[in-house]
């Protein structure tokens, strides 16, 4: 990698989706003491249908400068008290610079893939977090909450600082509980101008709640072909039902109907025609170096606390990319 960029100011934070495309899980240590060289301050993992959302954190633990974060772990698929157990181990792992981010997931790999029901997924957030607040606190808990009941659990080892909690959201309801119940909201598939839209419903309860969003970059400087990498990704997640609902919600209805039209037809080479170029220019950061960090720091500049690049490229120019999208102060 090149020579270490300028330095965030203190307080701000500038994270990488890991593990890293293309890079064996066996080198992610050195290349994580690379990624802190270079100003990124988080490591953050992700959980579907790649690797689990621990094992490459586990892996930063020992790297002192970057914090750890899941992004997400789902609140079904572990039981309760393994949730906890896996919080406070990888806390004291990281000496407490890690942050447990919990989702809902969805059907697809709760139920279809996991054999766990997928119901009622908001009080199964607000259960979790409610609970996970005691465990991690060194309670021992016995309550039948409405949606698992724990029996006399209390954890063996209790981190020695408390363990931030954020909530994935997406609309009102769960952005809400991310304000009330937790230390902030999760955000994904979202512009910088939506999410003056979205951030209100956390900070109304919560006015210091940490913001994280995770934001799809590729670089690549023929925007025709970028977008037409990109449409794939944006198809993926937008016709997954709760996103279409989110963004039904922020009001893209009217210029995604074509999309999810085709998609419902079973015409997916239609459906990717269908996605309007500025709906991909509004999700996803393309570009050159400079285009896509100043794309990056446009969600800062909405109210995001810690941006989280889910880099798309990969390939032998990759350390060249994480050299060139690290941070830069005034970037």
């Amino acid at each position: 990698m090149s020579e270490p960029t300028a330095r965030l100011a203190s307080d701000e934070r500038w994270g990488i989706t890991v593990p890293l495309s293309g890079v064996p899980l066996a080198e992610h240590p050195a290349r994580y003491a690379e990624l802190a060289d270079l100003g990124y301050t988080d490591l953050w993992s992700a959980e579907a249908t790649g690797t689990d959302g621990v094992v490459p954190l586990a892996l930063g633990a020992a790297e002192r400068r970057l914090r750890l974060g899941t992004a997400i772990l789902p609140a079904f698929t572990r039981g309760p008290a393994l949730l906890a157990q896996t919080a406070a181990t990888l806390s004291a792992a990281a000496e407490g610079r890690f942050v447990l981010g919990l989702g809902t997931s969805s059907d697809v790999i709760v139920q279809n893939w996991n054999s766990i029901p997928f119901e009622r997924p908001y009080q199964r957030m607000l259960d979790t977090v409610r609970f996970l607040r005691r465990a991690l606190a060194g309670e021992k808990i016995t309550e039948t909450y409405p949606s698992f009941t724990v029996k006399g659990f209390r954890l063996g080892v209790v981190p020695a600082d408390p363990v931030p909690l954020l909530v994935a959201a997406l609309r009102p309801r769960m952005l809400g509980l991310a304000g009330r119940e937790a230390d902030g909201a999760i955000l994904n598939w979202l512009s910088p101008d939506d999410c003056d839209r979205v951030i209100p419903y956390v900070r109304e309860h919560n006015p210091g709640a940490e913001i994280a969003v995770r934001i799809f970059v590729l670089v690549n400087d023929d925007p025709a072909a970028a977008r037409q990498l990109l449409r794939r990704q944006v198809a993926a997640y937008l016709t997954v039902p709760v996103y279409r609902a989110f963004h039904e919600w922020l009001g893209r209805g009217p210029v995604l109907s074509g999309l999810w039209d085709a998609w419902a037809a079973g015409d997916r080479a239609g459906a990717l025609r269908a996605i309007p170029d500025e709906v991909v220019d509004e999700l996803c950061v393309h570009g050159s170096l400079e285009e896509c960090r100043a794309g990056i720091r446009r969600y800062v500049e909405h109210g995001v606390t810690t941006p989280v690049i889910a880099l798309l490229n990969d390939g032998p120019d990759l350390s060249k990319l994480l050299a060139g999208l690290a941070p830069q102060t005034g970037g």
